[in-house]
């Protein structure tokens, strides 16, 4: 599923290419399903195209089998069920990965909950354990609590003893953001998350903040972020240019970081795959953790698919059925 010109969700449309085949280092995935994801709808939108070399084709994660190997590529790797982090591709029958992006799906889980799995966990393990510095004993602040991001930030920050506030825009995703961990969820059109943030923590205010928002949130969570309190920002949807007080934030040592990680080069993902690996996937394989699962579109109706996303109803992660599992 591409598209010709950026536009709304009815611009995706079926199209036929040649079937990639694997460089060095790569395989090539027989694709069961697709993760949907914000920066789909952002490139469909035309505002985020894709990096050098990476496939127009919309698609930044899928699930599906190893069916060819490329050079230096170990041969067991063949037939091998994965999980992939890709840089596009992933709406379409077959998809390239690198081999060292791929996570073998455990034998309990089925492909589409594994497809909704990769995007998500790279972008929460990177953001709030490796530039957030996030400890167990600490608070973390993430906004839009029952999306993607912010189901996997909850569960990854309660499976290492975190405590966990969050925002959620009706007291349907409030409750099930604290069905899945939480400690507290806030209804931003109700409440000011910034009062009840402080008033959880004792006015300590939260050791870590993961925002997607951006804009005039960036304040506001400086508000309520702790000293020494670090702000990882991940998208702008609120805005491109935030306004802070810049002796604020000196006063409590605030640290403001961010990242995007489609653009990072191969050997930083391998690098961040292998510590997942390590240490996140177990929690997948025994069960503590599982992917938030909103509703499956085939294929064919991706455009229906960006549609629910855009609506913003949906809790949990939206996934495509390109071929039915084995």
């Amino acid at each position: 599923m591409g598209f010709d010109q950026p536009g709304g969700p009815d611009v995706l449309r079926p199209e036929e290419l040649p079937v990639p085949q694997p460089g060095e280092g790569q395989v090539l995935i027989e694709v069961s399903h697709a993760g949907v994801n914000r920066p789909d709808v952002i490139q469909r939108q035309g505002f985020y195209p894709p990096p050098p070399g990476a496939s127009p084709i919309p698609g930044l994660e899928v699930s599906g089998k190893v069916v060819a190997v490329g050079e230096g590529v170990a041969p067991e790797m063949l037939n091998r069920k994965v999980c992939a982090l890709v840089s596009g591709g992933g709406y379409a029958e077959y998809c390239l990965a690198h081999s060292a992006h791929c996570l073998t799906v455990p034998r309990h889980m089925d492909m589409a909950s594994a497809a909704a799995i990769p995007e998500t966990l790279f972008t929460v393990w990177h953001n709030v354990f490796e530039r957030g510095f996030a400890a167990d004993g600490e608070t973390l602040l993430v906004h839009g609590g029952t999306s993607g991001i912010g189901t996997m930030a909850i569960q990854l920050a309660k499976a290492f003893e975190m405590k966990v506030v969050t925002t959620a825009g009706s007291e349907e995703k409030c409750n099930a953001a604290c069905e899945l961990g939480a400690d507290l969820a806030i209804n931003y059109k109700t409440e000011d998350f910034v009062e009840k943030t402080n008033e959880f923590t004792g006015g300590k205010g939260v050791d870590v903040i993961l925002d997607m928002v951006s804009g005039d949130y960036v304040q506001r969570n400086l508000d309520c972020l702790a000293e020494d309190g670090r702000h990882v920002t991940i998208a702008v949807l609120g805005g491109l240019k935030a306004e802070i007080n810049m002796a604020k934030l000196m006063s409590k040592r605030q640290v403001l970081t961010g990242s995007t990680l489609r653009p990072r080069s191969d050997g930083f993902k391998a690098l961040l795959a292998d510590e997942i690996y390590n240490h996140a996937w177990p929690l997948f394989e025994d069960r503590t953790i599982a992917p938030v699962m909103d509703k499956t579109f085939p294929l064919a109706e991706a455009g229906a698919a960006h549609a629910r996303m855009e609506g913003g109803d949906h809790i949990g992660k939206i996934v495509l059925e390109v071929r039915a599992a084995d």
